[in-house]
């Protein structure tokens, strides 16, 4: 989500080149603002080689997307990022190089959207009641996937309603815990999370672990849970890292034996940490996740 000019700046002065690997984007299929395809052709365009589409508890844009890709020479992962609920906290799953045919996967991100609509009339509703009146058909004008509304596509039509500046503005005041128009949802495991990702032949991976409001030693019992599950990689250059968590994680990953994945978590020019590819690289001796493609 979006991020001060202060810290993309400072990413930018870091950054010498694109890094040939993307492992974290989103488009229109979630709550991206592009097409997939002009996802992949921004992408190709930055220098990256490797592009992962990771739209939110879906697969629906990997077919407009890899059909890009191969017209540009562009390596396409196939892959998605699971929302799930570990000891009261919100997480969020990559899955990298998943079958997007695959049974347990397609019906375990089915149940997910299902969820994902029941909770969008429910924040309208709340957003409703403090002066927000057809909030709901607002926010829909900004869905490209009507299967997936998230609460990115609120927080844009709240800043369009006059509610706030930007999109960090609204989710601060109105779409986070204890605040007006926060609905909470129950999200799968991360056993189940981790049971689609591993039935489709994928690996899994923490997203941004950065982001989460977790003491250390709170995180350090989510790696320990998610290894004993099978998980095998955590993102640890996220455009949402500092240099300093970048170095943080890496050291993480080579205590906990985990490969390392980078990203830059885009979801559109205007409204992300970095653009596709502008992500720091990983630390030295990381193992990077794409080691054995």
């Amino acid at each position: 989500m979006p991020i001060s000019q202060t810290h993309k700046a400072e990413f930018m002065n870091l950054v010498s080149s694109a890094p040939k690997y993307d492992l974290h984007c989103h488009s229109t299929a979630s709550d991206g603002m592009l097409p997939p395809a002009e996802v992949v052709a921004r992408a190709h365009a930055n220098g990256v080689t490797t592009l992962a589409l990771t739209d939110h508890d879906g697969l629906s844009g990997l077919p407009e997307a890899q059909a890009a890709a191969v017209a540009l020479g562009l390596t396409l992962v196939p892959g998605t990022e699971i929302s799930v609920e570990w000891n009261d906290h919100s997480v969020h799953i990559v899955g990298l190089q998943v079958d997007p045919q695959n049974p347990a996967m397609v019906a375990g991100l089915d149940g997910i959207r299902i969820g994902r609509a029941n909770r969008a009339e429910r924040i309208a509703a709340e957003l409703e009641k403090v002066g927000f009146h057809g909030i709901l058909a607002t926010t829909m004008t900004y869905v490209g996937n009507p299967e997936l509304v998230s609460r990115a596509h609120f927080a844009r039509a709240l800043v369009e309603m006059g509610a706030c500046r930007e999109v960090k503005q609204v989710f601060d005041r109105y779409l986070t815990p204890g605040k007006p128009g926060y609905v909470p949802h129950p999200w799968p495991s991360l056993a189940e999370a981790l049971g689609w990702i591993r039935a489709a032949g994928g690996v899994a991976v923490i997203a941004h672990p950065g982001r989460y409001r977790m003491s250390n030693k709170e995180l350090g019992q989510l790696f320990e849970a998610f290894r004993d599950l099978g998980g095998e990689a955590i993102e640890v250059a996220s455009g949402s890292h500092t240099p300093e968590q970048i170095a943080h994680f890496g050291r993480q990953a080579r205590h906990y034996a985990f490969m390392g994945s980078q990203g830059s978590d885009f979801h559109g020019p205007d409204e992300s940490y970095v653009d596709l590819g502008r992500s720091l690289p990983l630390p030295e001796g990381v193992i990077p996740v794409w080691n054995n493609w």
